[in-house]
């Protein structure tokens, strides 16, 4: 099989992949609460070979008065990473963080939005060391590389112009990839408002992983996604969250279940709930 069409891997195949050169390996741990952790833990130990993503810096572009808390990067700013850590046009990329890529995911996401292949390291770096396959510590050189001109695929993803359009409409069903007690209002410890966007389903990542952190099996997650959605089309579904990171953890889920189709809303509840105007619901 290439490594191409592989979206999930597990450490052996990817210490193969790796030490024959057939991938770039990027950590993505990140803290929410301490926003320099994960770049001080990758230094302590990663995969051989691995750079860091750093969140805020890498994966998001600047926060603007309009926008949710992680925007989607700009075009030539991922291009310029991606050449920094030495990635080549066409070479799969595999993402990780600490244990289940809710972070990584995003990474993954924005790698298919540019049109590019990725993958997710199963189970994470948690996998890797129970696999006994050795880390090393420090940050990693490579050869910068020259990254063409990135066009993200605007079909991939809904603006919230989409989802005020469609309000109490049928044409798209969010699906809430944030804890229980966020979605239904409970507790909001990030955003202005809390609550969820009205008609918006709840889907918490952790459903999307056995106890040991891996994801479940293809069979199971789309028996599980397809019980969600109760016949509406698949490309009706949209991925959302708190701010449009860990969506991209339940559209991967769906992707290894063969759902394919469905989009993510980028700027997700962070920047749903800063406009007073826009309604939001309280409850399950």
């Amino acid at each position: 099989m290439s490594p191409t069409s592989e979206i999930l891997l597990t450490p052996n195949r990817l210490a193969k992949l790796s030490a024959a050169g057939h991938c770039v390996v990027v950590d993505c741990r990140f803290d929410f609460s301490s926003t320099s952790k994960g770049h001080n833990d990758y230094l302590a130990g990663h995969i051989p070979g691995a750079h860091y993503a750093h969140l805020d810096h890498d994966l998001a572009s600047s926060i603007t008065p309009l926008s949710g808390r992680h925007p989607l990067p700009k075009p030539d700013a991922f291009a310029n990473f991606l050449g920094h850590i030495g990635w080549k046009s066409n070479q799969l990329l595999v993402a990780y963080d600490e244990r289940n890529n809710a972070i990584a995911s995003r990474l993954w996401w924005l790698m298919r939005y540019f049109g590019q292949n990725s993958s997710l390291l199963d189970g994470g770096l948690e996998a890797w060391k129970n696999a006994h396959l050795p880390l090393e510590s420090g940050p990693v050189a490579s050869e910068p590389t020259e990254v063409g001109e990135l066009v993200g695929n605007a079909a991939m993803a809904v603006s919230v112009e989409d989802i005020l359009d469609d309000l109490g409409g049928s044409r798209l069903t969010l699906i809430d990839a944030r804890a229980p007690e966020r979605f239904s209002g409970e507790t909001e410890p990030l955003d202005s408002r809390a609550g969820h966007i009205p008609g918006a389903l709840n889907r918490p990542l952790g459903l999307n992983l056995d106890e040991s952190g891996h994801f479940k099996s293809p069979e199971l997650l789309r028996l599980e996604f397809e019980t969600l959605l109760q016949q509406r089309p698949l490309n009706s579904a949209v991925h959302s969250c708190g701010s449009g990171v860990t969506a991209c953890h339940n559209r991967f889920a769906m992707e290894l279940a063969g759902l394919g189709g469905s989009r993510v809303y980028p700027g997700s509840w962070s920047e749903w709930s800063r406009d007073e105007s826009r309604p939001i619901e309280i409850g399950n």
